[in-house]
Protein backbone atom coordinates (compact mmCIF):
# COMPACT_ATOMS: atom_id res chain seq x y z
CA UNK A 1 0.00 0.00 0.00
CA UNK A 2 1.37 3.41 -1.02
CA UNK A 3 1.72 5.98 1.69
CA UNK A 4 -0.40 9.14 1.67
CA UNK A 5 0.36 12.78 3.20
CA UNK A 6 -2.93 13.94 4.98
CA UNK A 7 -3.88 17.64 5.95
CA UNK A 8 -2.31 17.41 8.90
CA UNK A 9 0.62 17.83 6.98
CA UNK A 10 2.49 20.95 8.32
CA UNK A 11 4.71 22.16 5.39
CA UNK A 12 7.84 21.01 6.84
CA UNK A 13 9.33 19.36 4.29
CA UNK A 14 11.28 16.99 6.17
CA UNK A 15 9.80 13.74 3.97
CA UNK A 16 10.66 14.82 0.70
CA UNK A 17 14.18 14.27 0.96
CA UNK A 18 13.89 10.51 2.62
CA UNK A 19 12.31 9.36 -0.34
CA UNK A 20 14.35 6.78 -1.92
CA UNK A 21 11.93 6.75 -5.15
CA UNK A 22 11.76 10.67 -5.38
CA UNK A 23 7.99 10.16 -4.85
CA UNK A 24 7.14 13.25 -2.52
CA UNK A 25 6.76 17.09 -4.15
CA UNK A 26 5.86 19.92 -2.53
CA UNK A 27 2.18 21.09 -3.08
CA UNK A 28 1.48 22.84 -6.54
CA UNK A 29 5.01 21.54 -7.86
CA UNK A 30 4.64 19.35 -11.27
CA UNK A 31 6.35 15.95 -10.86
CA UNK A 32 7.50 13.20 -13.64
CA UNK A 33 8.45 9.62 -13.56
CA UNK A 34 12.25 10.04 -13.98
CA UNK A 35 13.38 12.05 -11.10
CA UNK A 36 15.23 9.60 -8.59
CA UNK A 37 14.36 6.43 -10.74
CA UNK A 38 15.97 5.03 -14.08
CA UNK A 39 12.49 4.66 -15.95
CA UNK A 40 12.98 6.65 -20.04
CA UNK A 41 9.21 5.57 -20.40
CA UNK A 42 6.31 4.41 -19.30
CA UNK A 43 3.35 3.13 -20.05
CA UNK A 44 0.44 4.55 -18.08
CA UNK A 45 -2.73 2.09 -17.11
CA UNK A 46 -4.94 3.28 -20.18
CA UNK A 47 -1.36 1.91 -22.77
CA UNK A 48 -0.66 5.21 -23.42
CA UNK A 49 3.58 5.80 -23.78
CA UNK A 50 5.07 8.89 -22.05
CA UNK A 51 8.37 10.11 -21.68
CA UNK A 52 9.35 10.08 -18.10
CA UNK A 53 10.86 13.25 -18.01
CA UNK A 54 7.94 14.71 -18.96
CA UNK A 55 5.83 17.75 -16.40
CA UNK A 56 2.76 15.50 -14.54
CA UNK A 57 0.11 17.78 -13.18
CA UNK A 58 0.37 18.23 -9.29
CA UNK A 59 -1.59 15.79 -7.09
CA UNK A 60 -2.31 18.42 -4.39
CA UNK A 61 -1.88 22.18 -5.04
CA UNK A 62 -1.11 23.14 -0.93
CA UNK A 63 0.14 20.71 0.65
CA UNK A 64 3.18 17.95 0.08
CA UNK A 65 2.17 14.60 -1.30
CA UNK A 66 2.91 11.08 -2.53
CA UNK A 67 2.84 10.19 -6.27
CA UNK A 68 1.54 6.71 -5.27
CA UNK A 69 2.74 4.95 -8.69
CA UNK A 70 6.77 5.97 -7.52
CA UNK A 71 5.54 4.79 -3.94
CA UNK A 72 7.06 1.84 -2.59
CA UNK A 73 7.09 2.64 1.05
CA UNK A 74 11.02 2.30 1.04
CA UNK A 75 10.46 -1.51 0.85
CA UNK A 76 14.14 -2.91 -0.86
CA UNK A 77 15.46 0.15 1.07
CA UNK A 78 14.65 0.59 4.72
CA UNK A 79 12.56 -0.93 7.10
CA UNK A 80 9.62 1.10 6.96
CA UNK A 81 8.37 4.49 5.42
CA UNK A 82 11.21 6.95 5.86
CA UNK A 83 9.12 9.73 5.44
CA UNK A 84 6.44 8.56 8.43
CA UNK A 85 9.84 8.02 10.58
CA UNK A 86 10.29 11.61 10.34
CA UNK A 87 7.24 13.22 9.87
CA UNK A 88 6.77 15.53 12.95
CA UNK A 89 3.05 15.30 13.05
CA UNK A 90 2.63 11.89 11.79
CA UNK A 91 0.51 12.76 8.63
CA UNK A 92 2.30 9.96 6.50
CA UNK A 93 0.37 7.16 6.62
CA UNK A 94 -0.86 3.75 4.66
CA UNK A 95 -3.39 4.72 1.55
CA UNK A 96 -6.70 2.84 1.71
CA UNK A 97 -6.64 3.37 -2.32
CA UNK A 98 -3.96 2.08 -2.92
CA UNK A 99 -3.41 -1.48 -1.63
CA UNK A 100 -0.14 -3.38 -2.37
CA UNK A 101 1.48 -6.30 -0.91
CA UNK A 102 5.25 -6.80 -0.39
CA UNK A 103 6.04 -8.38 -3.31
CA UNK A 104 3.84 -5.94 -5.23
CA UNK A 105 5.93 -3.13 -3.84
CA UNK A 106 9.38 -5.14 -4.51
CA UNK A 107 8.54 -5.19 -8.06
CA UNK A 108 7.18 -1.73 -8.40
CA UNK A 109 11.23 -0.64 -7.34
CA UNK A 110 12.69 -2.92 -9.53
CA UNK A 111 11.00 -1.73 -12.62
CA UNK A 112 11.02 2.28 -11.20
CA UNK A 113 15.27 1.37 -10.68
CA UNK A 114 15.64 -0.82 -13.45
CA UNK A 115 16.55 -3.92 -11.41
Amino acid sequence: MAIIITDECINCGACEPECPNTAIYEGGIEWDWAGGTSLTEVELEDGTQVDANAPQEPVDDDLYYIVPGKCTECNGFHEEPQCAAVCPVDCCVDDPDYVETEDELLAKKAWLHNE
